[in-house]
């Protein structure tokens, strides 16, 4: 599987304090081996990200996804709860 990262989701992510970038990829690993983990909260946003896919990179962090198709993600945005759903 292939990952890519929006521009948007670049600048987001460079903003983050160091040990959250570094349990953004933590999680990446984890989503890698074991997508439906409890511990990711995955599942399907609707409404204004209707489409995007939620996983939790830990407190209040999440990470938004494109399933491009079955071998492509791309990662849209990052931010807590309150930056990405006002």
């Amino acid at each position: 599987m292939k990952f890519k990262y929006s521009k948007r989701f670049r600048k987001q992510f460079q903003k983050l304090r160091a040990s959250e970038q570094k349990r953004f990829w933590s999680r990446l690993e984890l989503f890698i081996d074991q997508p439906n983990a409890k511990l990711l909260h995955h599942h399907v946003l609707q409404g204004k990200y209707a489409g995007l896919h939620s996983i939790n990179i830990g407190g209040d962090l999440r990470a938004l996804y494109l399933e491009k198709d079955d071998q492509l993600i791309l990662f849209e945005l990052i931010g807590t709860h309150s930056q990405l759903y006002g």
